[in-house]
């Protein structure tokens, strides 16, 4: 495969990830925004959510203030913001017809429907758009993507470098989320344990569409202890770091399998996987949260790159 027609698909799946990743944040935003101020006078949680996006300096340089209103727009539909709902979707969609012939009719149809549906949205008023209705649409038609490419695609190289692109996406955006939640969302270390840190994990999982599963698996009441397990160290977890992390590990090893070729990009992810595979999560409240998962974050950096190093070189972006 031309290492440009591979780096178009790993971008098709990266940027349907991270679509769905911003629509994840606005609920989360939305949600928290539902309780009453805290005696703290804490309510900066929209800003929460451009730091957590990397959208920040962006925001800050068109908008100034972070108000709600503008805060959903410029995640969801600024075409200024690279990084918005509509900017992933569009250059998603982009990727999928430059590489049309590497993907199946139904990929195609899932990419371009959810791209002409959002021009639609987009001309709507926005005072007739929920929230909540945007999010759940974004979710699926995500759903809908990743469905089409698991049914109706060959499991070649192809098929690797897209779920390749999801499972990096993923690990770094999990990470992220849950970063933001311990070390932002929450207005001060004594409110650990509370009503209102209890509720803002609830609001994660929830975002995460993963509420039903973690009570599921794990009962009782919910703990950031338990919930940090069960998304960093669970591999029933679909969202966890370890489990997209093996599956990072699996696509990797199945391109080196294809080409009869190992390097440093399989090695770092066995390297990883190996780390996570021995961790227990006392051990990563040792470490302290925020510093484990900004290792993570740096650690799953470098392994992209080496990624982009072996096997990406083309121009799509």
């Amino acid at each position: 495969m031309l290492s440009r027609t591979a780096e178009n698909l790993f971008w098709i799946a990266r940027y349907v990830e991270r679509a769905e990743t911003m629509a994840r944040l606005l609920e989360v935003g939305a949600r928290i925004a539902l309780m009453p101020n805290t005696e703290h006078g804490y309510r900066t949680e929209w800003e929460s959510l451009l730091q957590a996006s990397g959208t920040a300096k962006g925001f800050e340089d068109k908008y100034g203030d972070p108000v709600q209103r503008n805060i959903e727009s410029y995640l969801f539909f600024d075409r200024d913001n690279p990084s918005s709902v509509f900017s992933c979707i569009e250059r998603a969609r982009e990727n999928a017809r430059i590489v049309r012939t590497a993907i199946s009719g139904q990929v195609w149809d899932a990419l371009n429907s959810a791209f002409q549906e959002m021009r639609q949205l987009e001309r709507r008023p926005r005072s007739e758009l929920e929230l909540t209705n945007l999010t759940e649409w974004v979710t699926r038609h995500a759903t809908m993507v990743r469905g089409a490419i698991d049914a109706t695609l060959l499991r070649n190289d192809g098929f690797h470098f897209l779920n390749l692109g999801f499972a990096l996406e993923r690990a770094d955006n999990t990470a992220r989320l849950l970063d933001v939640k311990y070390y932002v969302l929450l207005p001060s270390v004594d409110l650990i344990g509370s009503g209102l840190d209890n509720y803002q994990w609830q609001v994660l999982l929830r975002a995460m569409s993963a509420h039903r599963a973690f009570h599921f698996a794990y009962g009782g009441g919910l703990t950031a202890r338990k919930i940090s397990h069960f998304l960093i160290l669970n591999r029933q977890s679909p969202r966890s770091l370890i489990t997209v992390a093996e599956e990072a590990q699996y696509h990797l090893d199945c391109l080196a399998r294809d080409y009869r070729k190992s390097g440093l990009a399989q090695m770092r992810a066995r390297a990883l996987m190996g780390e996570l595979s021995e961790l227990t999560v006392e051990e990563v409240f040792d470490e302290g949260l925020h510093e484990f998962l900004t290792r993570f974050i740096h650690e799953v950096g470098e392994l992209t790159g080496m990624v982009q190093d072996t096997y990406l070189s083309g121009e799509a972006k």
